[in-house]
């Protein structure tokens, strides 16, 4: 049986160290990923062929949304189509904007928006930081920088994974079509090396709640 393809964006709408956390967390997911890279300088470059063979695509974090969605604008259809006729789209930080509709590929029953300048956000930087969430009922701390929160259209369905402490949505799952949508404003993929780096006191491993990210957008399967 052919494992499942993880495509894992790399390139000039990421920053260097991001595309390798999401894709050293998913090489070691239970759901046995085979992992491989797009983008313009990488092997396989980021397009409907490569989607057709895939079973999800992830956006990790990096640099403004406005500069990563003009490398990534003339992807957008190609990765809604992925995503509506039955793919998995994994974003963290600038992905989870990236999964929003101002600018972005437009796959949520909603929108995203700075969580640092929401009403009674906890922090108010945008350089980097740690960040307390609830996550699946337990407290978390995590990598953030800059992140979204999340916002939802009344009525919409959604699997509500994480919120911050303000109570805004951190992290969730939604159906887009016959395929499902996973994000995160915080860094659940964030290596040890992130934290020491910054000079941030480096919390419990937060990897496992990336796992039941990804378990809350394959839900169902493909």
């Amino acid at each position: 049986m052919n494992r499942p393809l993880a495509l894992v964006y790399r390139g000039p709408a990421t920053i260097e160290g991001c595309p390798e956390a999401v894709a050293e967390f998913l090489g070691e997911s239970p759901w046995d990923f085979d992992v491989r890279y797009v983008g313009p300088r990488e092997r396989i470059p980021l397009g409907q062929s490569a989607l057709d063979s895939a079973t999800l695509y992830a956006q990790p974090g990096g640099g403004t949304l406005r500069k990563a969605f003009k490398h990534l604008r003339k992807h957008a259809d190609e990765v809604r189509s992925f995503v509506r006729d039955g793919g998995r789209y994994l974003g963290f930080c600038l992905g989870g904007y990236l999964a929003g509709a101002t600018p972005g590929f437009d796959l949520l029953p909603g929108d995203t928006d700075q969580y640092i300048g929401s009403a009674g956000a906890e922090l108010d930087t945008d350089g980097n930081a740690l960040v307390d969430v609830r996550w699946r009922g337990r407290r978390r701390t995590l990598f953030f920088q800059d992140g979204p929160y999340f916002w939802l259209r009344e009525g919409a369905e959604a699997d509500v994974v994480a919120t911050y402490r303000n109570g805004l949505i951190a992290a969730l799952a939604v159906p887009f079509g016959a395929g499902r949508v996973g994000v995160a404003g915080p860094h659940p993929e964030a290596t040890e090396d992130w934290f020491t780096d910054a000079g941030l006191a480096v919390p419990a491993p937060g990897q496992a709640a990336a796992h039941e990210l990804v378990d809350a957008v394959m839900a169902g399967g493909r």
